[in-house]
């Protein structure tokens, strides 16, 4: 089970999408805000890569077998708990458990000694770029297409969903995973 930090919104975002979308300074910054934030989950479920980089937890089980976290791109580890099935969670060792992160972002994480822990929490920082400012030019197009889209069309009883050059700008960043 993942739970991704909310994304905050930064001055520079703002600023831009204000910018392609030619809205006024100060003028309805909660919608663009809204906005911003469903064309971003759109773009993160749709690559399926957390973009801008945030704190996330993932629960495991404590199996002694590699795992593949759900979390992309996963950049550092900041700590694991372990979860007993009775009794009070308590931190597990870095010897108590192995992590390796491939060149794409993709943790690989098993336990070594569970002690008596059933399930474990790994508390993480993933995403794809530190900031607006860092993603590269193509998703920050598309997101900018996707927020213009949700914002245009905020109070339309006929959406017919995203438009396709945001869709098509957000391709090639999309990961796949065969289960």
């Amino acid at each position: 089970m993942l739970s991704m930090e909310p994304l905050g919104l930064d001055s520079v975002m703002l600023d831009e999408v204000r910018a392609y979308l030619r809205v006024d300074e100060n003028v309805d910054d909660s919608s663009l805000a809204a906005s911003i934030l469903a064309a971003t989950g759109h773009a993160e479920q749709f690559t399926r890569q957390t973009l801008l980089r945030r704190a996330a937890t993932e629960i495991v089980t404590a199996g002694s077998g590699w795992q593949i976290l759900q979390a992309l791109p996963v950049q550092a580890i900041t700590g694991v708990t372990g979860i007993p099935a009775e009794g009070a969670t308590f931190a597990l060792p870095a010897p108590a458990w192995e992590l390796k992160i491939s060149s794409q972002g993709e943790a690989y994480f098993r336990v070594l000694q569970p002690a008596s822990a059933g399930r474990v929490e790994i508390s993480l920082i993933a995403g794809l770029a530190a900031d607006w400012a860092s993603l590269p030019e193509s998703l920050r197009l598309g997101l900018l297409r996707l927020a213009g889209h949700f914002y245009n069309n905020r109070d339309s009883a006929s959406d017919d969903g995203p438009p396709a050059a945001a869709l098509a700008l957000l391709q090639p960043w999309r990961r796949m995973r065969v289960a």
